[in-house]
């Protein structure tokens, strides 16, 4: 068996760090979320909302898909999440979510810049799949 390839492991771990922004323990911690997002990130919801690194980190606790206090409440459901490296430190990732019966498609990309070991979102954009679709 050989060894999986870099492009190979870096799509992988961005699909983990991605995973990571998706739970929770990471959603509710301020800290751990700003180690995964870009200090430049940007994210256009797919409510058509515009977020920038400092609105995101303050809103993320209180945002849907992360449950709540008690361990319950709605969580993201993702399916079909795969990426591509189109350069080296930048990979680009794509999926679909569900949460109360509302699917979005997803697109993030993630960075890792020179000299530095972690991924971190750059951008991220969420479309609303519409009905019957």
């Amino acid at each position: 068996m050989s060894p999986i390839s870099q492009e190979t492991a870096d799509v992988n771990a961005a699909i983990d760090a991605e995973l990571q922004l998706l739970d929770p323990n990471v959603r509710a911690s301020r800290s751990l979320a700003a180690r995964l997002l870009d200090p430049e990130f940007v994210e256009v919801g797919a409510s058509g909302r515009r977020w920038t690194y400092d609105e995101m980190l303050a809103a993320l606790p209180e945002l849907e898909g992360g449950g709540d206090e008690s361990g319950g409440g709605p969580r993201f459901e993702t399916s079909g999440m795969g990426g591509v490296l189109l350069a080296p430190g930048i990979v680009h990732l794509t999926y679909e979510t569900v949460i109360d019966g509302r699917r979005a498609r997803r697109s993030s990309l993630w960075r890792r810049r020179d000299g530095e070991t972690a991924w971190r979102m750059y951008y991220h954009q969420g479309t609303p799949v519409p009905a019957g679709d």
